[in-house]
């Protein structure tokens, strides 16, 4: 496997032909994402699984299991990462096949490297819309937020939020019903290049949000703990 030094939309290649998954990688690097290859399918669904990526461009004949089989297992196991299929298999069965199991676009070989790069986009773009938390989050009688403004408004009161603390609000609710771990806000919020750091930066951080924006704060609803694991955020009801 090969991996990139840069930082970005995090992507994963699984593509057998070697120039076509280095010539993707440098071009996907060259627009600032941080991508890894992987050259078969067996490889690429445990990196998959392990690994917290925005993106996978797939192959479909590959070695170990077909890209079909990958979408498949993934789909079936719970995740919601973003899949563009990169094959030769241009049939519109195979199209609707890959479609039907839950890619999210199909690229033909042989392919333009710019369209590719604008079909990749677009699925970000559509994460961000699909995802992007309201700029005011009602959170129960009389209390609420204003992202934009980084106020929350308890009966007639305003509270002011720090930006950071706005981040970490946005972050959760952007990833509302999945465990964020301290290890992701770290490197997501915070910008850590690496988040296997030893703080309390996030729990302190967490401890004073929930002050502002818990109906009651000693017993937090809005932001879980996940013991051992990290937090999750709780639309109000």
């Amino acid at each position: 496997m090969l991996k990139a030094e840069t930082v970005g939309q995090r992507i994963l290649i699984i593509e057998d032909e070697e120039s076509i998954a280095l010539g993707v990688r440098d071009a996907l690097q060259h627009h600032g994402h941080q991508v890894d290859v992987c050259m078969d399918g067996e490889a690429g669904l445990e990196r998959a699984r392990a690994d917290r990526y925005d993106l996978l461009v797939l192959d479909l004949m590959l070695p170990g299991i077909s890209g079909f089989e990958l979408i498949e297992t993934l789909r079936r196991e719970g995740s919601r990462l973003r899949i563009v299929i990169l094959s030769a298999k241009s049939e519109e069965s195979d199209i609707l096949r890959g479609l039907e199991l839950g890619a999210d676009d199909y690229v033909c070989k042989p392919f333009s490297p710019l369209e590719l790069l604008a079909r990749i986009e677009a699925q970000f773009r559509r994460f961000e819309m699909d995802t992007a938390p309201p700029p005011e989050l009602q959170l129960g009688p009389g209390l609420s937020v204003d992202l934009q403004r980084l106020e929350v408004h308890r009966q007639d009161e305003v509270i002011p939020l720090t930006p950071r603390e706005g981040d970490i609000l946005r972050y959760l609710v952007q990833h509302r019903g999945k465990i964020v771990t301290r290890d992701d806000l770290l490197v997501d919020v915070w910008n850590y290049v690496n988040g296997k750091v030893e703080t309390r930066t996030v729990d302190i951080h967490i401890v004073g949000l929930r002050r502002k924006i818990e109906p009651e704060p000693a017993h937090p609803v809005l932001i879980q703990t996940v013991r051992g694991k990290g937090y999750r955020w709780h639309d109000a009801l």
